[in-house]
């Protein structure tokens, strides 16, 4: 990893613990799974490193804060997420459904590209920095250099993403 972008797993306990309390705060629940939960935060501090904003780490951020307001977390689709699938996109909020094992996470759809698709014609133009992959199985996205171990939605093993969009 760039060490520009380097995290600090003191930087992930504070943010975390931070986080926590201010969902709790706002009746909101973050996921139960602290491992998970953790990564996401992670990347959430990357990317504020990164951007200089905590870009959702599930979705392609342009880099220019105007064209990702939606995006920063808590994003602009958590709330209807929440209410329609019981979690938000990334899986980092989640309902109290999901709490009592009513209903476990799963890939949902986007409700950006929908966004995006009403308000432009089919075309943003960005640059990125690291190649895309996506999960083959449920459609995770991310941006590094690799894929990772597992998918951290569905827990899929490395080999089932692909490139998605190459730098090349």
């Amino acid at each position: 990893m760039n060490k520009e972008y380097f995290v600090s797993n003191e930087e992930i306990e504070l943010e975390y613990n931070k986080l926590k309390k201010e969902a709790i705060e706002s009746g909101y629940n973050l996921n139960p799974d602290e491992d998970f939960t953790k990564q996401l935060i992670e990347s959430l501090l990357i990317n504020n490193k990164r951007y200089g904003y905590p870009s959702c780490p599930c979705r392609l951020a342009t880099g220019i804060k105007e064209n990702d307001l939606d995006i920063i977390c808590p994003c602009d689709y958590r709330d209807q997420d929440l209410i329609d699938y019981g979690f938000c996109y990334c899986g980092l909020y989640v309902s109290q459904y999901v709490i009592d094992n009513k209903i476990k996470p799963h890939s949902i759809p986007d409700r950006r590209l929908k966004e995006i698709k009403k308000t432009s014609k089919n075309s943003i133009n960005f640059k990125i920095s690291y190649p895309i992959w996506r999960c083959k199985v449920c459609g995770y996205i991310c941006a590094r250099n690799e894929p990772p171990e597992k998918c951290p939605i569905c827990k899929a093993s490395k080999d089932r993403f692909e490139i998605f969009i190459d730098i090349k």
